[in-house]
Parts: C-alpha cells; sequence; structure tokens
C-alpha cells in the first residue's frame, strides 16, 4: 500500500565504507509534505500519532513500542507496514492475503527516510491477524499444515523458517500467542535477526519482550511518545508490583 503521493525516499548521506554499519530500512518516519493530515480526525487524535506527524520519529536498529490498549502502537506499526509496502494483514514483501479492510489512514500520510541500499525487504506479524496468515501460507504450500500444531508453536516456527529474510522486521504484540517461554524463544530469535543485519520494530505488553538487547525503548500515553529505560517503563513497573502482592490488584467478595 503507497501513500498517495509516494511512500519514501532514500536520503543521500557520506560515502560508506566496509566498515560503516550497514544502512537501516527506516531510518524516519515523517508526515508527508504532499499529504498532510487531518490534526483534528482519528488517528492523529492520538497523542502519539499526532507527535510522530508533527516531529517525525527516528528509528534505530531495534524499536519497542509499549502502552495501553488504544494509545496507538498498533495503528502505528500497520501504518509503518503499509508504507513499507508490507501487507497490512502481515507476511513477506509478497504476500497477497486479505480478508477485512480495518487499516486506519495514517499510511496515506507517512512518508519514510530510508537509509541508501538498505534493504526493501521485510516481515510483518502481527496477532490479530495470525489465523488468516496461516490460512493464506496453507494454501500456497508454505510452513506446512500451520493450523494443525498450536498457535504459539506455529508462531515460533514461521519466524524460524522466516528469520532467513533481511531487511524490517515488524511485529505487533506477539505475546498474545505465546507462553513465558514462548516469549523467551521468540525474544531468542529476534535478537538472531537483529544480529543479521535486520532492523526490528516492536510493539509489545510483554515485559519479557520488552527486555530485547539494545533496544530504543518508547512508550506512548497520553502525553504522547517518550523514551524510557527499561525499570522505568510503566508496564515493568505494574508487573513487578503485581507480582509482589497480587492480592493488592484483587478484589474479593464481601
Amino acid at each position: 500500500m503507497d501513500s498517495l503521493f509516494g511512500d519514501d525516499f532514500d536520503e543521500p548521506g557520506p560515502p560508506r565504507t566496509p566498515f560503516d554499519t550497514p544502512a537501516l530500512p527506516v531510518r524516519e518516519l515523517r508526515e508527508h509534505p504532499l499529504a498532510p493530515a487531518d490534526h483534528a480526525a482519528w488517528p492523529a487524535t492520538l497523542a502519539p500519532i499526532r507527535q510522530v506527524l508533527r516531529d517525525g520519529l527516528e528509528l534505530g536498529p531495534i524499536t519497542v513500542l509499549t502502552g495501553d490498549n488504544g494509545a496507538g502502537k498498533s495503528t502505528l506499526v500497520e501504518a509503518l507496514a503499509g508504507a513499507f509496502g508490507l501487507n497490512p494483514e502481515g507476511g513477506g514483501t509478497g504476500a497477497m492475503h486479505a480478508t477485512r479492510r480495518t487499516e486506519s489512514p495514517l499510511v496515506e500520510h507517512l512518508q519514510l527516510v530510508r537509509g541508501a541500499g538498505a534493504p526493501r525487504s521485510g516481515f510483518f506479524l502481527r496477532a490479530e491477524t495470525m489465523h488468516s496468515l496461516f490460512t493464506y501460507y496453507e494454501e500456497i504450500g508454505v510452513g506446512g499444515m500451520m493450523h494443525e500444531r498450536s498457535h504459539g508453536e506455529s508462531f515460533l516456527a514461521l519466524v524460524e523458517e522466516r528469520s532467513r529474510i533481511r531487511g524490517l522486521w515488524l511485529l505487533d504484540e506477539p505475546e498474545s500467542a505465546l507462553s513465558l517461554s514462548g516469549c523467551l524463544a521468540l525474544l531468542a530469535l529476534l535478537q538472531g535477526i537483529a544480529d543479521a543485519g535486520s532492523q526490528i520494530v516492536l510493539s509489545t505488553h510483554s515485559p519479557v519482550l520488552a527486555a530485547l538487547p539494545d533496544a530504543d525503548l518508547y512508550e506512548l500515553g497520553e502525553w504522547g511518545l517518550r523514551r524510557a529505560g527499561y525499570d522505568d517503563l510503566d508496564l515493568v513497573r505494574t508487573w513487578r508490583s503485581f507480582l509482589e502482592a497480587p492480592e493488592r490488584f484483587l478484589r474479593h467478595p464481601g
């Protein structure tokens, strides 16, 4: 899915040497100068989205987005996927499956700044459309009979099988399919994908996945979008508080 006036451009930089860090598939998200969004209409009414449109968002090799439901994490990741040319329902660059269109119009107003010479391939995994993605891959003969395994097993097998893809990896709340041990397994797979040179953008409610090494952590909320250390994330502090004394969070009758 492309923006109205072209989704991106390659920003020139100084000549690279063999010792330079590989160029990132996406260096920055910006509001498209030729297709500005209506900041009084959803999703620009969400403070984090409005902030990205107003100020842009630079992306490093690994970016993790956290925040409550409705903060704008999935909206941002989905729009990034569409602007990059990935199927908004998940899969690789050439995935063609579709069920019901629910994407926000944000993709039409984004411009991507890409690293010169960076890969243009990628992969997008989102929890809410995994069933349809598994069905699509079974229909085209990829990955075996994915529905015959548990959701989590199929999810991890798909990530492992696709880990050879070099480029932009987007994951939207992947913990929905996974147990704690599954999250730890995914963490190891993602670290290997990042070490092999891919860029990762991940939205999550999981303190396990938020611990992805060397990630830039962002917290989304009514304040907008802000950088945070791991121990300062509301997500981490709330989970720690619950595990220390679950009874404080539970209501008992009578």
